[in-house]
């Protein structure tokens, strides 16, 4: 399984590095799983909200499975979610890339991106709370859960609630003891608010 990470400029960096750091350790463990930071139009140097510098090595492929970080939506920054949704470029790359994918993910803010491409209307998910209201404006079945698996769909509420959608992927594609032993290796407890339709 090839997991894509969509990284943008203003992106928040928890979005990003709390999951990447669950999937690097999936994929240091078994070889069912191969890890991609991406840029939508290529390799990209992206500053995230809080001055973070990083880089994406390459553009967005044919990957197994895409996550979309959130950042920059509930201040309307120049620069994150807000921006590539009024761009537009993006949301339609997800809507045209999704049905070939075994699933789609977001953490916070990324949900409204997922509702921009029409990904979410009628569908079990959640975005950061601060985001609910405006969220149901695409349609979804909101749920306040941590975490919302709808099998194609999966979605985390905000910033550090991306860990434990990293985690509930590892545990669901390929094992639960491997994501009981990385939660343990991060020394991180995990948020057990789940809901899986």
């Amino acid at each position: 399984m090839r997991i894509e990470m969509l990284v943008f400029d203003g992106v928040d960096e928890m979005d990003v590095m709390g999951p990447f750091e669950v999937w690097s350790h999936a994929a240091a463990r078994t070889d069912e799983l191969e890890l991609a930071l991406v840029g939508l139009d290529g390799p990209v140097e992206v500053t995230g909200m809080h001055g973070l510098q990083f880089r994406a090595p390459v553009g967005l492929g044919t990957p197994n499975a895409l996550f979309v970080p959130g950042g920059g939506w509930l201040n309307r920054a120049e620069r994150g979610s807000w921006a590539e949704a009024q761009r537009g470029v993006l949301p339609a790359r997800l809507a045209e890339l999704a049905p070939q994918l075994d699933w789609i993910g977001s953490v916070c803010t990324g949900s409204m991106l997922l509702g921009e491409a029409g990904l979410v209307k009628g569908r079990p998910a959640t975005t950061n709370r601060n985001a609910w209201e405006e969220f149901t404006a695409y349609g979804p079945e909101l749920k306040k859960n941590r975490v919302v698996d709808d099998g194609t769909l999966v979605t985390a509420g905000g910033i550090t609630a991306g860990i434990d959608l990293a985690l509930r992927i590892v545990e669901r594609d390929l094992s639960h003891e491997l994501a009981d032993r990385i939660a343990a290796s991060m020394e991180y407890t995990r948020d057990r608010d789940l809901y899986v339709s």
